[in-house]
């Protein structure tokens, strides 16, 4: 499969395969907060706390996005024996994450946790003051690694059931794990049909750990997908299937400088047969990836443009896909176009966020009529579609939770927007300068004609929300079906409520400011409205 537009099709063949994540698990707890004033006991900023948030972190990211793929995912690693590794559990609970027989729990090392402090600048404008990180990069001691390899094996085809994932015929011949360890087999669980491994360096991905790990996973034909760490030797990772280092890893771990995909095709080439892995994709960011496997000169996947809001968690997103598509059989070339275009969708999101199958096939779909004809001159700037930007309640409130997370403000107005007039736009535009994201409700048909009569509306409630969503300065607009917003305010709780001045009366004020937020009402323009231009036809 190497036609471009058979691309979207892999997903096709993609099943519910069970993977397993292997590395450091980290605990991110955020603190929001407005940086209101410079301390009087020493030169530090002030931060008034609003917000506390927890999220999954490391390897378990990766789990958590696999999740979001629907995969069947169990998670293997070491945490602490405190708060931190029981919210961390608390977490992993709530995603379906299955932790059974591979977590260890160690009394002697805290859970890694990395603690950032954010505050905003005059109520906008977030940036990080301080990351406080609590960690042990001690590596786990020998009878950790022999629990977890134990437990790996038993959960790995039979070795008569090897090589059920076709691409794999690369076999280590040099594997010694020091002494044999029994694998016993668990036959009420599924077999695991990939391994990841997610290494942060923290102490878990310890060199005999990974050895016997890939020895196992290698005898039985089960790929071993390794996004490595920040290190400059790569010796532990030897025999592994895939090799997935971002630009900077591969320039630590080969000496060389990557300036182009070029530069990384030779880097890829020297790690691949330094450490004798089956493959290496190098991510390079703005510039796409470049793979080098088997016996040709490489590939070179560049990136479709992307309007780039967050590039956190684009590398555990690739991670995460390429698991996704080669447990599953799938060429490495394809598994590679697909990780492409889910890291791409990942950066115009806010924080880590799950990428659905449905979102994929979009992007993949779009990638191929994008490649059908000429790139006109607008791709150099990126924007979001008219199209993208129409949403429902349900798609929007993750989305407005990211925004909260990033410090964003969050802007609310609704209307009918029948016959779109200078008003409206007038009106738009200032309550977008008033936060950073502008969402716009419209009125259905139905509450329109409830509203004005059954002459209205001019246009259709597609058509008003295609129009709104063409403007520059909305960000967002979705259909409801309502007489007032409330129920969109309740689940929403955006920080500011705009209203034109033609609006008698700010519905929906008491909603918002119960939890703080404002509500504005913006000049009417003199002798403007749908009404009166309606009024001008016979």
């Amino acid at each position: 499969m190497t036609d471009h537009i058979a691309h979207s099709k892999v997903l096709d063949h993609i099943a519910h395969p069970r993977l397993l994540v292997l590395g450091d698990w980290i605990l991110d707890q955020y603190t929001w907060g407005d940086a209101e004033r410079v301390s009087p006991e020493a030169p530090v900023l002030i931060l008034r706390v609003d917000t506390r948030e927890v999220r999954l972190g490391g390897a378990a990211s990766v789990a958590m996005l696999l999740r979001g793929l629907d995969a069947g995912v169990t998670l293997a690693g070491v945490i602490g024996d405190d708060p931190e590794g029981r919210t961390l559990q608390s977490l992993l609970k709530d995603e379906r994450i299955d932790t059974s027989q591979l977590l260890i729990v160690d009394k002697d090392r805290p859970t890694t946790t990395k603690e950032r402090f954010v505050g905003r600048a005059a109520n906008r404008h977030p940036h990080q003051i301080l990351r406080v990180d609590e960690e042990s990069r001690t590596p786990i001691d020998s009878d950790a690694e022999e629990r977890l390899a134990t437990a790996i094996a038993s959960r790995l085809p039979r070795l008569g059931k090897a090589g059920t994932c076709p691409m794999w015929k690369y076999r280590a011949r040099e594997i010694a794990t020091g002494r044999e360890i029994p694998v016993p087999l668990c036959p009420e669980l599924e077999d695991f049909e990939a391994v990841l491994v997610s290494d942060y360096g923290k102490g878990v991905c310890t060199p005999r750990l990974l050895e016997m790990v890939i020895g196992f996973a290698t005898e039985r034909g089960v790929p071993v997908i390794i996004d490595p760490a920040r290190i400059p030797d790569y010796d532990r990772y030897r025999y592994a299937t895939l090799l997935k280092p971002n630009r900077v890893e591969a320039e630590l771990a080969t000496g060389m400088s990557i300036r182009t995909p070029a530069d990384a095709l030779v880097a890829a080439a020297k790690l691949r047969q330094q450490h004798h892995v089956e493959a290496v994709l190098i991510t390079l960011d703005r510039d796409g990836m470049v793979l080098v496997h088997g016996d040709d000169d490489g590939q070179h996947f560049p990136t479709q443009p992307r309007t780039v809001y967050d590039i956190t968690g684009a590398g555990d997103m690739v991670l995460a896909a390429l698991g996704l598509c080669l447990a599953s059989g799938n060429s490495l070339p394809d598994s590679v176009q697909v990780a492409n275009a889910a890291a791409g969708l990942e950066v115009e999101k806010l924080g880590v966020a799950p990428i659905t199958r449905a979102e994929l096939r979009r992007a993949l779909v779009e990638a191929t009529s994008c490649r059908s004809r000429p790139s006109p001159s607008s791709m150099l700037h990126p924007r979001s579609s008219s199209a993208s930007k129409l949403t429902t309640l349900a798609a929007l409130i993750p989305i407005r939770a990211a925004y909260r997370d990033s410090g964003k403000r969050v802007t609310f107005t609704n209307g009918c927007f029948d016959l779109i007039h200078v008003g409206h736009v007038t009106m738009l535009e200032q309550a977008a300068a008033l936060g950073d994201i502008l969402i716009v409700a419209v009125n259905s048909d139905a509450t329109v004609r409830q509203l004005k009569g059954p002459g209205r509306p001019v246009i259709p409630e597609q058509d008003r929300a295609l129009m709104l969503a063409s403007l520059g300065c909305v960000d967002h607009v979705l259909i409801f079906d309502a007489a007032t917003p409330h129920n969109l305010l309740e689940a929403i709780r955006p920080d500011i409520l705009v209203k034109g001045g033609t609006t008698p009366e700010i519905i929906g004020r008491e909603i918002v400011e119960s939890y703080g937020g404002r509500a504005v009402r913006l000049p009417e323009i003199p002798g403007v409205s749908t009404t009166a231009l309606l009024a001008t036809f016979p």
